[in-house]
């Protein structure tokens, strides 16, 4: 069993500068050891640490999806001494991965039913990993229809354009990508992720909405979806922020009785409604 505190040595082995302001990187990370990578089975909607020899480690959701092998991707935001040490990092440098870790979206549960994925600026990560998965050859068929919602403040914020712009061009999903304010080049929508969401969502029959993005969108956006007939078991969403040490030992991503790292990060509305508003 792999020691839960010992890093697994990985290369960085790809380094994408996602928006404009050079804040917010993919990188993407290599296995040394094939036994680990093998060993290194995750589901879309759980989290690692990532660990910079000498400087410390951050806790950061995998962005890629488990059908993408040979490698695994997180999408790091500039923040703390770990994320801007990592920053300046340079592909080939080695570091340590610690997980996977916590729980994912429910994958079971979203079988057969359709799905509304609604995302926030650099929070959609974790969604972009879920969107990957239902859409790969093997399981497209295994969900209903794919309606996604994902927004930013400006175009120059958006992450994933390339993929964005091939997920636009198939007809087994309906994408919808806005901002709040475009420049002299955006020909796309312009518009609040909660007034795009009245637009396009669909109705709550059958359907499950699975939600990440700054507080103040999901606070303005849950009203859309309860307006359209969605239970708080139907509604889901991440406590990512909240991760620690991410093994339930430090105690400080604790929400009244939950260790968010172990029983979370992914909760739906009801299984929040019953922990004390600390979250």
């Amino acid at each position: 069993m792999q020691n839960p505190y010992l890093p697994i040595p990985v290369v960085v082995s790809k380094i994408i500068t996602e928006v404009e302001t050079k804040d917010i990187k993919t990188f993407r990370l290599e296995f040394l050891n094939k036994e680990d990578e093998a060993n290194f089975k995750y589901l879309p909607g759980q989290f690692a640490e990532l660990s910079l020899y000498g400087k410390g480690e951050s806790p950061i959701g995998i962005a890629s999806s488990p059908t993408q092998p040979g490698y695994i991707e997180f999408t790091v935001q500039k923040a703390g001494v770990v994320t801007s040490t990592l920053h300046e990092i340079e592909e080939g440098t080695h570091m340590g991965v610690r997980g996977p870790l916590g729980n994912s979206w429910p994958i079971e549960y979203l079988e057969g039913k359709n799905i509304v994925v609604v995302g926030g600026g650099f929070a959609f990560t974790t969604l972009r990993s879920l969107i990957n998965y239902m859409i790969h050859d093997d399981n497209r068929k295994r969900f209903g229809n794919i309606t996604v919602i994902y927004g930013a403040r400006t175009p120059g914020l958006l992450i994933y354009k390339d993929e964005l712009a091939e997920w636009q061009k198939r007809s087994d999903i309906n994408l919808n990508v806005t901002v709040d304010k475009g420049d002299a080049s955006w020909k796309g929508r312009e518009g609040f992720v909660p007034t795009v969401c009245k637009e396009v969502a669909p109705g709550s029959e059958n359907a499950v909405t699975v939600i990440c993005g700054p507080p103040v969108m999901i606070r303005f956006t849950l009203p859309v979806f309860f307006d359209l007939g969605f239970s708080k078991e139907n509604i889901v969403t991440s406590l990512e922020m909240r991760m620690k040490c991410g093994i339930g030992k430090c105690g400080r991503c604790n929400v009244g009785s939950k260790y968010v790292c172990k029983d979370g990060p992914v909760f739906t509305l009801a299984e929040l409604d019953k922990l004390t508003k600390e979250y």
